[in-house]
């Protein structure tokens, strides 16, 4: 993934918490099986670089990024700043980037329509989607917006990448059990390994 092309890439900024993994995986799967390569700071857990040099590696090399807001949340405690804050990273990237940078897009995720405008009021004019923290809306508006901005007609539709999902997530558990891995465990780039494997399989 580290020599993917920058046309290829999608940079992923969204939790990685237990109760989003439904969502995530989702999310990854549909940009596999769009034909595109996803990135995400997961990718080289244990590197030496310090967390935000990788992060700012993935946005330069990535043409497409991905922002999920729908766990920046207003409760009583304080609200977890590292996705608007990679989003400002990568919208800085984009306007002040020549050449390449300057050819960036970014998708821009949340859990409900205009809720973002409660946490995040500068951003108001992006085209913001709300998944309503269901898998199977998330891969429609990645979908839909992975094949608008790139203009691939190669890009399955988006009933056909869930219904791919529900498949491959069924047989996730024995996939891993063959490969000697633990499905409570499986970490990022082994699920996209057994995401690109399954899907040249079931082609």
């Amino acid at each position: 993934m580290a020599r993917s092309k920058f046309s290829e890439s999608v940079f992923i900024n969204c939790p990685f918490d237990r109760e989003y993994s439904a969502l995530f995986e989702a999310l990854v799967f549909c940009i596999v099986a769009s034909g595109f390569v996803p990135r995400c700071a997961l990718e080289q857990p244990d590197a030496g670089e310090p967390r935000i040099q990788r992060i700012r590696r993935m946005i330069a090399s990535s043409q497409y990024s991905i922002h999920d807001l729908s766990r920046v949340e207003l409760t009583q405690a304080l609200p977890r700043f590292n996705m608007p804050f990679e989003l400002g990273l990568d919208l800085g990237c984009r306007a002040f980037g020549t050449g390449a940078l300057a050819r960036k897009r970014c998708l821009i995720l949340d859990s409900r329509p205009f809720r973002y405008q409660q946490v995040l009021s500068d951003i108001a004019g992006q085209d913001v989607r709300a998944h309503t923290n269901s898998p199977a809306e998330l891969i429609t508006h990645v979908r839909q917006w992975l094949r608008g901005i790139s203009h691939r007609t190669t890009i399955p539709g988006p009933s056909r990448i869930a219904e791919r999902f529900s498949r491959f997530s069924s047989a996730l558990p024995a996939l891993c059990d063959g490969n000697g891995l633990d499905r409570n465990d499986v970490q990022f780039t082994e699920y996209v390994t057994l995401a690109e494997e399954w899907l040249r399989g079931a082609m």
